[in-house]
């Protein structure tokens, strides 16, 4: 997961530098991005380009997979064939295909949706690591407990502005 953020780090800051100096700000989607940064860079940065795309979604769906794997088999035992697992990760990105939707639109709106995986990941472990039965010595302090949920209400209503900034089209 490092290198992907690494991956994406890169990305970013290539996009932001041969772009946003060269005047390109409307760059809107990856299409773009990709047939922009030929004039621009060169031939051999669009295909790294686009290949840090493709590795970047391969990593993504494979870590997804496991991970859902890893968490009904070790704390549900609830098995699934490997056919039906791939069919069901794969299956959103038809239904998006043949709708034909706005795969950038899409894309932004999936990545809001699971920004409240935050917050859903940050109250249990408030929850636990304030539990004095649970943790010991270790139990979080008032001080750390109060912060905690501070950047849970932060996260939460961030999360709940942007989602309804994207349904209603807001930039």
């Amino acid at each position: 997961m490092t290198i992907a953020g690494f991956v994406n780090l890169a990305m970013m800051a290539t996009a932001a530098a041969a772009f946003h100096f060269n005047g390109h700000t409307g760059v809107a989607d990856l299409d773009q991005a990709y047939m922009t940064l030929e004039p621009l860079l060169s031939h051999a940065a669009a295909t790294i380009f686009g290949l840090s795309l493709i590795a970047a979604g391969l990593s993504s769906t494979v870590v997804g997979t496991l991970a859902g794997q890893v968490v009904m088999q070790g704390f549900i035992r609830f098995h699934i064939p490997l056919w039906f697992r791939r069919a069901i990760t794969m299956l959103p990105s038809f239904v998006v295909i043949l709708l034909g939707l706005d795969p950038t639109r899409i894309l932004v709106m999936s990545q809001v949706l699971l920004s409240f995986g935050i917050a859903l990941a940050l109250v249990p472990l408030l929850i636990f690591t304030s539990n004095a039965k649970l943790m010991g010595d270790l139990v979080n302090t008032r001080w750390v407990r109060g912060i905690g949920w501070a950047i849970v209400a932060i996260v939460v209503s961030l999360n709940g502005w942007l989602i309804v900034g994207s349904l209603l089209g807001v930039d």
